[in-house]
C-alpha cells in the first residue's frame, strides 16, 4: 500500500444537540419558581422579550406603541418574514399566549378568594386593598436576634472590662442547642487567666436567661433549670447524676439510689420532662423554606382535574411590533444579525415555555391516572410505580419523565407532596396478584404500632404476621428497615418509653 496524502470521503451519523435543545432540556428539570428566575435574567438580555404579567392597556416601556392597526394579511396566511417585509410583524404573533382567554382552574390564593367572593379579580376586587402593588410590610419587620445577641446583651448590663471580655469568648462558643462546647482551661491558657475566673464568668452567663443556657451536660442544663424552680434536692442531684439509668428504664435501680418510693419517683420525672433539653433551639434563626406547589390536583366530576400552578409562571411574549421598528433603523448587516438572533432566541423561548407545560401535564396526568386509589382513599392504597412504566405509557424516554419529576410539587386534597414521592419500590403481595407499595406498608406499620397497647407491645415478628394478614408478603429485616425508617424504636425501646410516661402520668 502507497504511502501518501490523499482525500476521502466519508459518511457517518452523530447525535449533536443543539443550544436550543439543551435549554429547552434545562427547563424541564427546573421548578417554577427557577423558571421565573432564568426568565428574569432572558428578559435583561433580550430587548424583544417582555412580561406579560401587565395590564394590556398601560403604555409600553421606553415609549413603544404596542398597538398595531389591523393587517391586510392575517397571520394564519402569511409567514413570519413576509409580515415584516411589509411591516405587519406586529400581527404575528402564533407564540403569543392570550392568558386573558385561558381558563385556569386556581392560579393561587388571589384567585380562590376572588371566586368565593364571586369576583373575577384577585386582591384588586377586594375594597380597600392596595392589590400588587401593596407594600410587603414583613420587610420592615427587624431580623430576629440571634442567641450569641441576646446573651451579649444579657452580658454587657452584668459585666465589665475583663469579665465581659471572657464572658463575650464563652458566648461565642455556645452551640445552637445553647451548650457550651469550649474548654475551660485551654480558654483560660489562651488569655493568660487563672482558671477560677473563668469558672465565676460562667457561673454567671449560667444566670441567664433563657435557663440552662451554657451548660456543658445535659445533667448540667437540667440541673440549672431545676435551680431555677427551687426543685433541686439532693434526690434530684442523684438522679440527674444517673440519667443513664433513667434512659434504660431502671427504675427500681433509680429509687434505691434516690432513696425514694414509686410515687415520688415519678414526681420527679414529671418534673424533669417539663424541663427545656435544648433552650437555645428557641432563638434559631434556621427556618423552614416554605413549598410552592408547582402542579394543582383536584376531583371533577370527570375524574382529576391537573393544572400547572399559573400564579408562579412568568407570562412571556415577544413584542414583535418592537422588532419592526428596530428592523427598520438596522441598516448594519451585523445589527441586522443581532436582531435576527434576539427573534429566533424569543420565540424558542416562548416555544420551549409552552412545551415544558404540555410535557408536565401529560407526566403527571399519568402518574395521576396510576395512583387514582391513593388520591382517593390514602397513602396505604399507593402503588408501586417505576419510571419506566410511566414513560411507556405516555411514550416518553425515562430521562425525561425525571427531569420533570425533579424538584416538582403537587397540590392535592390530600396534602402537598413531591412528585418523586409517587414513585415506590413494591412488597409481593401474599396472594399472588401484583405487589403492594413500600409507602403503604410503611403506613400500615406506623398505624399497627400507633395503635398498640402499653401492655401489649408489638415485636417485628407479630408485625410481619399482622401485615400477612392484610395481605404483604415481607420479612422480618423488611419490617425492622421501614420501622427505622420512621424513626420508630424497637419494641424494648416502646416498652420502655411507654412505662416511663405512664410513670410521669
Amino acid at each position: 500500500m502507497a504511502m501518501g496524502p490523499r482525500l476521502d470521503i466519508r459518511q457517518s451519523q452523530s447525535l449533536v444537540m443543539t443550544p436550543q435543545l439543551q435549554q429547552a432540556i434545562k427547563l424541564l428539570a427546573l421548578s417554577n419558581l427557577e423558571i421565573d428566575a432564568f426568565v428574569a435574567g432572558e428578559l435583561e438580555k433580550n430587548p424583544l422579550l417582555e412580561s406579560g404579567a401587565g395590564d394590556d392597556a398601560l403604555p409600553a416601556p421606553d415609549g413603544v406603541d404596542r398597538t398595531v392597526d389591523a393587517p391586510a394579511l392575517s397571520a394564519e396566511t402569511g409567514a413570519s418574514d413576509d409580515l415584516i417585509a411589509q411591516g405587519l410583524g406586529g400581527a404575528d404573533s402564533p407564540l403569543d399566549v392570550d392568558h386573558g382567554a385561558d381558563t385556569f382552574i386556581d392560579d393561587g390564593p388571589g384567585d380562590r378568594m376572588a371566586s368565593a367572593m364571586g369576583t373575577g379579580g384577585g386582591m384588586e376586587s377586594v375594597p380597600g386593598s392596595y392589590g400588587e402593588d401593596a407594600p410587603d410590610f414583613d420587610s420592615f419587620a427587624a431580623p430576629d436576634a440571634s442567641l450569641q445577641e441576646y446573651l451579649m446583651d444579657q452580658a454587657r448590663a452584668a459585666l465589665s472590662g475583663t469579665d465581659l471580655i471572657v464572658a463575650s469568648q464563652l458566648i461565642g462558643q455556645i452551640s445552637e442547642a445553647g451548650y457550651l462546647e469550649a474548654n475551660l482551661l485551654q480558654t483560660a491558657h489562651a488569655m493568660g487567666l487563672p482558671l477560677h475566673d473563668v469558672e465565676r464568668v460562667l457561673g454567671v452567663i449560667h444566670t441567664f436567661d433563657p435557663t440552662g443556657i451554657g451548660a456543658r451536660t445535659l445533667a448540667e442544663c437540667l440541673a440549672l433549670q431545676a435551680k431555677e424552680a427551687n426543685r433541686y434536692d439532693p434526690c434530684i442531684a442523684r438522679l440527674l447524676a444517673n440519667l443513664d439509668l433513667l434512659a434504660k428504664g431502671a427504675l427500681p435501680q433509680l429509687r434505691r439510689i434516690c432513696g425514694v418510693d414509686e410515687e415520688d419517683m415519678a414526681d420527679m420525672i414529671r418534673e424533669l420532662r417539663s424541663y427545656d433539653p435544648k433552650p437555645g433551639l428557641r432563638f434559631s434563626t434556621d427556618r423552614a423554606a416554605p413549598v410552592t406547589p408547582d402542579l394543582f390536583v383536584r376531583p371533577t366530576k370527570d375524574g382529576w382535574g391537573i393544572e400547572v400552578n399559573g400564579a408562579t409562571l412568568p407570562r412571556l411574549l415577544v413584542n414583535r411590533s418592537y422588532y419592526v421598528e428596530l428592523a427598520g433603523g438596522a441598516h448594519d448587516k451585523n445589527a441586522r444579525a443581532w436582531l435576527a438572533d434576539c427573534l429566533a432566541s424569543a420565540n424558542w423561548l416562548v416555544k420551549a415555555l409552552d412545551q415544558r407545560q404540555k410535557t408536565i401535564i401529560k407526566v403527571a396526568s399519568e402518574i395521576v391516572r396510576q395512583q387514582d386509589a391513593f388520591f382517593r382513599q390514602g397513602v396505604a392504597h399507593l402503588r408501586p410505580l417505576t419510571l419506566k412504566s410511566v414513560a411507556d405509557a405516555i411514550a416518553m424516554h425515562e430521562s425525561t419523565v425525571s427531569r420533570v419529576t425533579s424538584n416538582k410539587y403537587l397540590s392535592c386534597p390530600r396534602g402537598l407532596y413531591e412528585l418523586k414521592y409517587f414513585f415506590t419500590s413494591g412488597v409481593a403481595a401474599t396472594g399472588g396478584d401484583g405487589s403492594v407499595s413500600a409507602e403503604a406498608v410503611k403506613s400500615h406499620i406506623k398505624a399497627l404500632i400507633a395503635a398498640e397497647e402499653p401492655h401489649a407491645i408489638l415485636s417485628d415478628d407479630t408485625l410481619v404476621d399482622l401485615l400477612r394478614a392484610k395481605g404483604m408478603d415481607i420479612a422480618r429485616r423488611t419490617v425492622a428497615k421501614y420501622r427505622e425508617a420512621l424513626g420508630i424504636g424497637s419494641s424494648v425501646q416502646r416498652r420502655r418509653q411507654k412505662t416511663l410516661q405512664g410513670r410521669a402520668a
